[in-house]
């Protein structure tokens, strides 16, 4: 997704806009305007110099036409060549021009009188340089007015979005046990009040929400560890009984090694039941559990035809709950250990990463990027798919990485990094 910029840069944003825009358009607005009124004045002159020099010739033929700065005067007389005038005025028809002589804009203003022929021309030179002094000082109005419109939008989004700033950080800054009130009696019923009033709603229905859930936490955690403490003390004894065969003996070491399995689950569910941000002050012996585990799926592994090694070099230790490794190597143990059939399974620990191989069935590649999504199973899976997604759900908790690799000829390997 596309980084968004803030509410309130965004609203100076659209004020600049808007200044601009308004700006412009009385820029161009205003400029065309005078433009418009410099050339009317112009035409204005040259008729009113025009009509004055043929009105002066009629009295005193010997008039001379105006010679000015800005105005130059033309008189052919009817029987007179034209070549005594400029190459630009000689073809012009009676009327107002346009025309440019050596480079020079100049307006020409051509009327005939007797035969005779009268033009004036008007300089534009002086008329373009202040036209453009003009536009340049329209400029930079425009460019002050945008300015001071992203200034005052800034200041005025700051205003506006002040309350919405203070509500954000009454939440962020509320604890999870005793959320705000943010509605405050007495406020103007804005939309700023509305949006408090809405939290305020959304809140309560989530507080009520999490104290079932934590409710619910407690008692599952009493009422189940109860029951299975009684079914693994039970066991224990069962399996103290010298008159059992080894049938039964394997059988009663199974319920044993669900129990520990479902109360190993327990533990880590109730932990990643916490809020995410909770503190957990603990550490575990990763080797130690890496064993206990192993030893837990031989009995499984032998069945299979399939034996488990474990490879670590030295103690590691990690700043976890040891119910929160203990479940992630199980899950991947047991996964390697159901799939692979006459084959084998290594487990490599050190301090760095946990890695498990096995010379098992793989995994598929249409499959590969479904396997940690909850409730997948694959085709040859027969447990309730939930396994490796509840492994992600601890890598993520504490900023591992796992992946999964299934290089051809079968098998897979199961790569954990701790990171730091």
């Amino acid at each position: 997704m596309a980084r968004r910029h803030s509410l309130r840069f965004r609203v100076a944003i659209a004020f600049a806009s808007l200044g601009a825009v308004l700006s412009l358009l009385l820029t161009a607005g205003i400029w065309f305007a005078a433009h418009d009124v410099s050339q009317r004045l112009m035409d204005q002159t040259l008729k009113a110099e025009l009509e004055d020099y043929m009105a002066r010739r009629a009295r005193n033929p010997n008039s001379l036409p105006p010679n000015t700065v800005g105005l130059r005067g033309y008189l052919v007389a009817h029987d007179a060549p034209r070549s005594e005038i400029p190459e630009p005025l000689r073809g012009l028809a009676v009327g107002q021009h346009e025309i440019s002589i050596d480079g020079i804009p100049h307006r020409a203003a051509v009327a005939e009188r007797d035969g005779d022929r009268y033009l004036i021309l008007f300089s534009e030179e002086r008329q373009k340089r202040r036209e453009q002094r003009f536009l340049g000082y329209l400029v930079a109005g425009a460019a002050i007015m945008t300015l001071l419109a992203a200034v005052g939008g800034l200041w005025l989004a700051g205003r506006v979005i002040a309350p919405v700033t203070e509500l954000a950080r009454s939440v962020s800054a509320a604890p999870a046990e005793n959320p705000p009130r943010m509605a405050v009696e007495g406020e103007p019923d804005d939309e700023i009040a509305e949006l408090a009033g809405a939290f305020d709603q959304y809140v309560t229905r989530l507080a009520a929400f999490v104290a079932r859930e934590r409710a619910f936490a407690a008692d599952a955690s009493h009422e189940l560890r109860t029951p299975l403490a009684v079914i693994r003390g039970a066991a224990e004894l069962l399996a103290e009984d010298g008159n059992l065969s080894a049938a039964q003996t394997a059988r009663i070491a199974r319920i044993e090694r669900a129990a520990t399995d479902m109360s190993d689950l327990l533990a880590a569910l109730l932990l990643l039941a916490r809020e995410e941000n909770a503190p957990i002050e603990a550490q575990c012996d990763a080797a130690q559990i890496a064993r206990e585990c192993i030893t837990r799926y031989q009995p499984l592994a032998a069945s299979r035809g399939t034996t488990v090694a474990l490879e670590t070099g030295e103690a590691v230790r990690l700043p976890v709950p040891a119910a929160m490794f203990a479940i992630v190597v199980a899950n991947l143990v047991h996964n390697a250990v159901a799939h692979t059939s006459n084959g084998t399974v290594a487990v490599t620990l050190d301090s760095a990463r946990l890695s498990v191989r096995d010379t098992g069935i793989g995994i598929r590649d249409d499959e590969m990027a479904q396997v940690f999504r909850r409730y997948h199973r694959g085709p040859e899976s027969s447990g309730a798919g939930i396994g490796l997604s509840l492994v992600k759900r601890v890598c993520d908790r504490h900023g591992w990485h796992i992946a999964l690799d299934s290089p051809p000829g079968g098998g897979t390997i199961a790569t954990l990094e701790f990171g730091a």
